[in-house]
């Protein structure tokens, strides 16, 4: 069993085989990773109390957590729900949150946790056995934006309930990456009666029994929450004990970069997210923190629609791969942190297997790989081959600034190849739709997860398969990783997987993501999570 340890300085869990593969250190970059930020400690103590104002660039159209994947969108909703586990951001640690303790069967096809006494759901229901259940549930139920908790779920059988606070959860075979999935704002817990709501339903509100409160909510417009009264089951890994500091949360959106940046300057706003390479010195020269953290989980690249037909041909996307400079792009748009991508999975995931030599940069191997596949340069430099132009459709969701930017350069560097690139940008509200209505010959984008299983999520066709992959051995290696609970053995599978993902070019990375924000001089304690979101439990404002 995993016994709770004592609030703020948590103790080192035993590792056990199952969780060793995600103790990976996950470097810090700047202030607030995981902790306090260096400026916090040098701040004096916390002033409870004020109003934090954050400007994010996106909204998904909707606040329920276990339905939202943008970072935008995550920032908030985050506040609202608790989860059965936390994942240590330094160590990939498993630890106790509403869970006291848990314990797998044998093959990990069974989880029995017993939960702390004591939570409730602010509106006054207990969070019981009886709450999880209604959660886990309801999850596979959920429509198509609830793509990662139904990931997290898969092959589930049900949840026992075996006392007030004790439940074990089933699943049809062995499911090692299920105790991760624990951690995340996706599996985190709302009250019964919003679970039984309908997606729609629980977009526009949610209950939880997290630090704070949904108080209004208007699409495209903003998020308020207040703080919790009485809250007192906080994550052992945060870094107080009782409520939190702050009073009042408002979240803004404002597509805008450079509107974030000079409300931040101005003081009309005290934090902003997504952060660009042309925002960072006017920031830190106005007096901002930066505070930055690498991204776990798959990188920013393109991922292709196996059912089109130009890019169903392997030597079309090697090509692509290969006529892809990542070093420029990543130092002509991503901010200072950002590194170019190695591998589908960013070299901060448990896991992580560089391909580093199946990605390099090689105009002159791309151009042997169309020339091969009887692709010809026309008069305009575009390829053609039995009378189709050699073109592609880039869709991009606006959700950070840099995805434009970046694909503008990513389409002058494949033009120069004979690619010819059209990109269409789409409202983060769509993303799950066009991902579903398959409406695209490649998708920009990444994921964040602490678990390589993200993969499997991705590019299993046993799930969703929305890049429409045929069945292969990709598949039979990504199923196998997640239900091998010996590290070693699981992180060769995923090794495996990396390698064959690279080898047939089904996604092509370019850059992985540092999620970079900005806070006023008087903000303090902001934390990354794991995944590289925010839990503002600790954050105050000295002024």
């Amino acid at each position: 069993m995993h016994p709770r340890p004592s609030r703020r300085r948590p103790r080192a869990l035993a590792a056990t085989t199952l969780l060793a593969s995600a103790a990976l250190l996950l470097s810090a970059c700047g202030g607030g990773a995981g902790g306090p930020s260096a400026a916090a400690a040098d701040a004096g103590p916390p002033v409870p109390g004020g109003t934090l104002r954050f400007a994010v660039g996106s909204d998904q159209g909707c606040v329920d957590p276990q339905q939202v994947a943008s970072n935008d969108s995550i920032y908030s909703a985050r506040q609202v729900v608790d989860s059965l586990t936390d994942q240590d951001p330094e160590t990939g640690e498993i630890v106790p949150w509403l869970a006291e303790s848990w314990q797998p069967n044998v093959d990990a096809s069974a989880w029995t946790f017993t939960l702390r006494d004591g939570v409730t759901f602010s509106d006054g229901t207990p969070l019981d056995a009886e709450a999880v259940k209604a959660n886990f549930d309801r999850v596979p139920a959920l429509g198509i934006r609830a793509n990662l908790p139904k990931g997290y779920l898969t092959g589930y059988t049900g949840t026992t309930v075996d006392g007030p606070l004790q439940l074990t959860v089933s699943f049809e075979g062995p499911n090692v990456q299920f105790l991760q999935g624990t951690s995340t704002h996706s599996l985190g817990i709302l009250s019964p009666a919003t679970a039984a709501l309908s997606d729609d339903e629980r977009c526009a509100a949610v209950v939880g029994s997290g630090p704070f409160v949904l108080d209004t909510y208007t699409p495209n417009q903003s998020i308020t929450f207040t703080k919790r009264a009485g809250y007192a089951w906080g994550s052992s890994l945060w870094g107080h004990d009782g409520e939190a500091y702050l009073d009042r949360l408002e979240f803004e959106i404002v597509p805008e970069s450079g509107v974030r940046s000079g409300s931040l300057a101005a003081g009309e706003v005290d934090a902003i997210g997504s952060i660009g390479q042309q925002d960072e010195s006017p920031l830190t020269g106005a007096g901002a923190q930066l505070l930055a953290r690498p991204n776990p989980g798959q990188v920013f690249g393109l991922s292709f629609n196996n059912a089109r037909p130009i890019v169903s041909d392997p030597a079309v996307r090697t090509a692509v791969a290969a006529a892809i400079d990542r070093a420029e792009v990543v130092a002509a748009v991503f901010t200072s942190q950002t590194q170019p991508a190695t591998s589908v999975l960013s070299s901060t995931t448990p896991d992580y297997a560089s391909q580093e030599s199946l990605l390099a940069f090689d105009a002159g191997r791309a151009a042997s790989l169309l020339d091969g596949a009887g692709w010809v340069a026309g008069p305009d430099g575009i390829r053609a081959k039995d009378g189709q132009r050699l073109a592609l459709e880039v869709v991009y969701f606006a959700n950070a600034g840099t995805n434009k930017p970046a694909l503008e350069l990513v389409q002058q560097q494949l033009r120069a190849a004979g690619i010819e690139v059209a990109l269409s940008e789409r409202p983060i509200a769509d993303s799950q739709a066009v991902s579903q209505s398959g409406e695209f010959d490649a998708l920009w984008g990444n994921l964040t997860r602490a678990d390589p299983d993200i993969l499997r999520s991705q590019f299993s066709t046993r799930l969703t398969n929305f890049y429409r992959l045929p069945p292969s051995e990709l598949d039979d290696v990504l199923a196998q990783q997640a239900a091998t609970p010996d590290p070693a053995a699981r992180g060769e599978l995923v090794a495996r997987a990396q390698q064959l993902i690279s080898e047939n070019a089904y996604s092509v990375p370019v850059a992985e993501l540092t999620t970079v924000l900005a806070t006023g001089p008087d903000v303090h304690g902001v934390r990354f999570d794991a995944s590289s979101r925010i839990a503002l439990f600790d954050t105050w404002k000295a002024s």
